[in-house]
């Protein structure tokens, strides 16, 4: 019997270890990567905006240079990017869940009846415009209600997401909105971006985090105070000072056109021009060289997605 007991004791210490073991490992090596390899997601927000947005994302894809993206369902060139993502299987697109409607002259709605969603619209129709007047009225079950019937109208239209995030960040605002996100992406087998870099200024997140879910490590972006001569020298300082990992570079990508100029009347923050500015760095030869010279290796979503089982 002592023996016994000895030999069980042993055998648990030793999956004890190995869980633990396993459990600490990095995302990049539970990837394949060495725990040093850089790794990067460079990712087009905001597809199904505009036919501007999708013409440039598009063509950004198909450089390899951009290499993920995500879809707005509610907006009004989805019906295009949707059949752009039917016909190109292979391409790692994401859902853009959406709660918000920021431009002044082009506006959209929850695509749930507003008898079933009330506190998602605003008192002209629409969504609300910014995050802080949206989550001033949401309702977590209408949001989850919403959340599914954008995931399900993709689907439906030939989108097979590999991922999920939230427009605006609105759904990482506050606890209840991040619990509903991360469970409809559990109900959906679906990575929902989040990355542990965030852990420090929204705790909450670090509460409800499963070790099944996934976390990448940090998402980088350039910020409006950034002045527009500056742009190479921010991204090229930020790829050769890139940390070992999993890092998501979230970018908006358009042409600078009459379409996208109209679109962003009045706010040169992530307008017109600023995309034009994006899609000259990421599908220029100084991004390639410089992820070449880093030793940087771009990974997608739909890898991280066979994680989760997928």
């Amino acid at each position: 019997m002592l023996r016994f007991v000895l030999i069980l004791s042993f055998a648990l210490a030793i999956s004890g270890s190995v869980l633990g073991q396993a459990a600490q490992r990095s995302l990049a090596e539970r990837l394949g990567y060495s725990r040093d390899a850089k790794l990067l997601i460079v990712h087009a927000d905001d597809l199904g905006m505009a036919h501007s947005v999708n013409a440039a994302s598009i063509r950004g894809l198909e450089s390899g240079q951009v290499n993920s993206a995500s879809i707005m369902v509610p907006c009004p060139w989805f019906p295009e990017i949707a059949e752009y993502a039917r016909t190109h299987p292979s391409a790692d697109f994401g859902l853009h869940l959406t709660l918000t409607s920021e431009w002044p002259t082009i506006r959209w709605r929850p695509i749930t009846p507003k008898e079933r969603v009330s506190s998602l619209f605003d008192p002209a129709g629409y969504l609300y415009s910014t995050t802080a007047a949206a989550v001033a009225h949401l309702e977590p079950k209408q949001v989850e209600a919403e959340l599914r019937a954008q995931i399900d109208r993709a689907i439906a239209s030939g989108v097979r997401p590999t991922h999920l995030d939230s427009h605006m960040f609105t759904l990482y605002d506050n606890k209840k909105l991040f619990e509903v996100a991360l469970r409809v992406a559990r109900d959906y087998k679906l990575p929902l971006k989040v990355a542990r870099d965030w852990f420090a200024r929204s705790p909450f997140m670090a509460e409800v985090i499963k070790p099944t879910d996934i976390v990448i490590d940090r998402t980088l972006t350039i910020e409006a105070q950034v002045a527009p001569e500056r742009w190479a020298e921010f991204y090229t300082d930020a790829l050769r000072g890139l940390q070992p990992g999993v890092t998501e570079l979230i970018i908006h990508l358009a042409y600078d056109n009459d379409e996208m100029r109209a679109a962003t009347l009045g706010h040169p923050e992530w307008g017109s021009a600023w995309r034009q500015r994006e899609f000259n760095f990421f599908t220029s030869e100084a991004f390639q060289r410089l992820l070449e010279e880093n030793h940087i290796k771009l990974i997608t979503w739909r890898e991280i997605g066979r994680l989760q089982g997928r």
